[in-house]
């Protein structure tokens, strides 16, 4: 059986509205749900002849992460960690590491490693001292089956090489992320000559795709051309893309044989069912092999696990929904991918604001609409309330561009639009390409407005029309400080220029910390100081006007 990208994910509850989880498939999310589907699936065959595997990002992604890594960090004191906790109890085997296991440093991550009583693997995570695995890089499980001998299975785990990337500040000079497929073709062999099974755990989607460009040698998302290349391999867990496979077969090249990949959906929407069938000739083969996934919603919680782990829940609750100040009236991010909104400029000013401290430069903010729910209610706000408005753990960056550098960015951002003929009126669907929200960047600037228009009329790459700053044409050779989060400046998305520019800000300080921070110093937060409209999504020059039920 196998889960993947957890997320922080505890039960099935949703912190940031205070309800239980709930999404427009009605899916479930948690590990207390995955417990009882594990359970399930150990009294149908037997719990002797069931192996257990994570395939990475486990302790970030909610409050309850961030509560345990920052808050009341798992390093300061015995507390173990809750994911680490209902793993335990439910039984893993072996679980590979993830890239946002790095989010936090290796010192929360090596405790919480120490905390878990399984291994956790990555044998293309080495030691840049020794060039050595700094994590286990696979173990054997023995599974007595009765009647026959004992059947070996070896566990390859593997992560992605773009943490070099995407955490540079905590591995640089560290570790170092070498290709899936080089590492396996090295320890594939070996974990063979000792096993009868070999099953590889990879935090890493299965189609050949990357948001990190050239930045690394290796692929960011290779499940596929691993399971094709290297041969001795039976099946893969797959992880990283967030995209659900039941089931896939890949021919391996070398071989000929077929060999199983699946993804169950990540937070613990899905729990991925592998079953081989072996025989036995003087040693075990496998004869067939297959698998399924079993969603979450249709269970209930594990109450042994609720029992466990429901004080630290608790807490979590107690904290989210701690009071942080007022809102003048209500200000929601709705329709924050269409126009310019209060939500998304209240994140830019503080962000500039933070960068503005280190830089006599003009500066710029870069943020995008992250949770397309987020709304802050008039009157008392909540922590969760405003943490709601910036749900990844990302910190500040600030860098240097130019007028050149920011215009090529903005038209990649304006890449999430489809081409259109006219102003509509239109439908979200109708306009969104297939690029993810988190990657359509809004500017905003701090001392005088930044302006311009996205005219979705014409080609991607020539869409930005008329960037003013402070009224006055941007020359390509203007100088800003631009505020950015971590992931963009680290090439995440693969937009032009950001990775490369000059830093000029970096405190480490996390921006959803920096929002909340704001509200508690100023008391009220009120939509009507950053009321305003520098950008406009537009056809030909007229206005586009899109409906939107969020």
């Amino acid at each position: 059986m196998g889960s993947t990208d957890l997320h922080g994910n505890l039960f099935n509850w949703d912190y940031y509205l205070n309800r239980e989880f709930d999404d427009f498939a009605h899916n479930d999310v948690g590990l207390a749900k995955i417990s009882t589907l594990v359970n399930d699936v150990r009294a149908a065959v037997g719990r002797q002849r069931t192996l257990l595997l994570d395939a990475g990002d486990t302790i970030q992604g909610t409050p309850l992460a961030y509560y345990y890594a920052k808050v009341e960090p798992i390093t300061r004191g015995a507390h173990v960690h809750p994911m680490a906790a209902a793993m335990n109890a439910i039984g893993y085997t072996a679980a590979a590491l993830g890239n946002h296991e790095f989010n936090y440093g290796l010192p929360v991550l090596r405790t919480f490693e120490r905390q878990l009583e399984f291994p956790l693997l990555a044998a293309n995570a080495l030691d840049v001292a020794t060039g050595l695995p700094a994590f286990q890089p696979y173990v054997v499980k023995t599974v007595w089956l009765t009647g026959g001998a004992p059947l070996r299975v070896g566990i390859l785990g593997l992560t992605n090489p773009g943490i070099a990337v995407w955490d540079r500040a905590h591995v640089d000079g560290v570790l170092t992320f070498p290709g899936l497929v080089e590492q396996a073709l090295h320890w594939v062999p070996e974990i063979r000559h000792k096993s009868d099974l070999v099953i590889v755990v990879a935090h890493s989607g299965a189609d050949l795709s990357s948001s990190l460009g050239d930045q690394v040698p290796f692929p960011e998302n290779c499940s596929e051309l691993l399971a094709e290349t290297v041969p001795g391999i039976d099946a893969v867990l797959v992880g990283h893309a967030h995209v659900e496979i039941p089931s896939r077969f890949v021919t391996n090249k070398v071989t000929g044989r077929p060999v199983l990949l699946t993804e169950p959906l990540y937070s613990g929407k899905r729990l991925s069912v592998m079953e081989f069938d072996l025989r036995y000739d003087g040693r075990w083969e496998l004869a067939e092999s297959r698998s399924s996934v079993l969603s979450s919603a249709t269970v209930a919680e594990d109450p042994r696990i609720v029992r466990l782990l429901r004080h630290d829940h608790e807490r979590v609750v107690s904290y989210v929904n701690g009071r942080v100040g007022t809102c003048a009236s209500a200000m929601s991010a709705s329709r924050s991918r269409f126009e310019d909104t209060p939500a998304l400029r209240f994140i830019n000013h503080v962000q500039a604001l933070e960068v503005s401290k280190s830089t006599s430069l003009p500066v710029l903010s870069l943020c995008a609409p992250f949770n397309r729910t987020a709304a802050i209610p008039a009157g008392e706000v909540s922590l969760r309330d405003v943490a709601g408005l910036y749900i990844f753990d990302n910190t500040l960056v600030g860098v240097r561009m130019t007028g050149g550098h920011l215009r090529d960015f903005l038209e990649e951002s304006a890449r999430y639009f489809l081409q259109v003929s006219g102003p509509g009126p239109f439908s979200a669907a109708e306009l969104s390409a297939d690029v993810p929200d988190y990657n359509f960047d809004i500017a905003y600037g701090l001392s005088a407005p930044l302006t311009y228009d996205v005219d979705i009329s014409q080609p991607v790459g020539s869409r930005i029309v008329d960037l003013r700053f402070g009224g006055e044409p941007v020359a390509d050779s203007f100088e800003f400080a631009v505020a950015v989060n971590n992931y963009r400046q680290a090439g995440g998305g693969d937009f032009p220029h950001i990775a490369s520019a000059a830093v000029l800000h970096n405190q480490q300080q996390e921006i959803r910390q920096l929002l909340i921070d704001w509200v508690k110093a100023a008391g009220v937060l009120d939509p009507a100081d950053f009321a305003g409209s520098d950008w406009r999504l537009v056809a030909s020059g007229e206005p586009v006007v899109v409906s939107t039920n969020e």
